[in-house]
């Protein structure tokens, strides 16, 4: 399964404890961009960045390479998703990989994308 960025930031968070259950129970992995979105914000303590530095270690990173790359280019062709966001999602169509994200409405007009909400299991 495919890691949305927003899970990573949530489960980096004390009140979202509930997460790492679901995290300990599945073979996950992120997208590069996710690395870029979440270790790249400015306001991040030290604690917080040792704490996603060690997350992303323990994940796979998938690359953007160029199937990854045309597949976002076709999807912000057809509608209106941001970069960030086109790039997850073809990263998940790319590998078939299921995307994990509270974000469904971003995602749920992708044809063939198959999207996990784990804040509604």
């Amino acid at each position: 399964m495919l890691l949305d960025s927003n899970i990573i930031i949530y489960a980096s968070k004390e009140e979202n404890s509930h997460l790492d259950s679901f995290l300990q129970h599945g073979d996950f992995c992120v997208s590069v961009i996710s690395r870029i979105e979440v270790l790249g914000y400015h306001k991040l303590s030290v604690r917080e960045v040792l704490w996603l530095e060690s997350l992303f270690d323990s994940l796979s990173c998938l690359p953007l390479d160029e199937p990854v790359a045309g597949l976002a280019i076709l999807l912000r062709q057809k509608q209106k998703i941001s970069l960030a966001d086109a790039i997850i999602a073809a990263t998940a169509l790319h590998h078939n990989l299921p995307l994990v994200t509270r974000n469904i409405a971003d995602f749920q007009s992708i044809p063939n994308l198959q999207l996990i909400d784990p804040f509604k299991q």
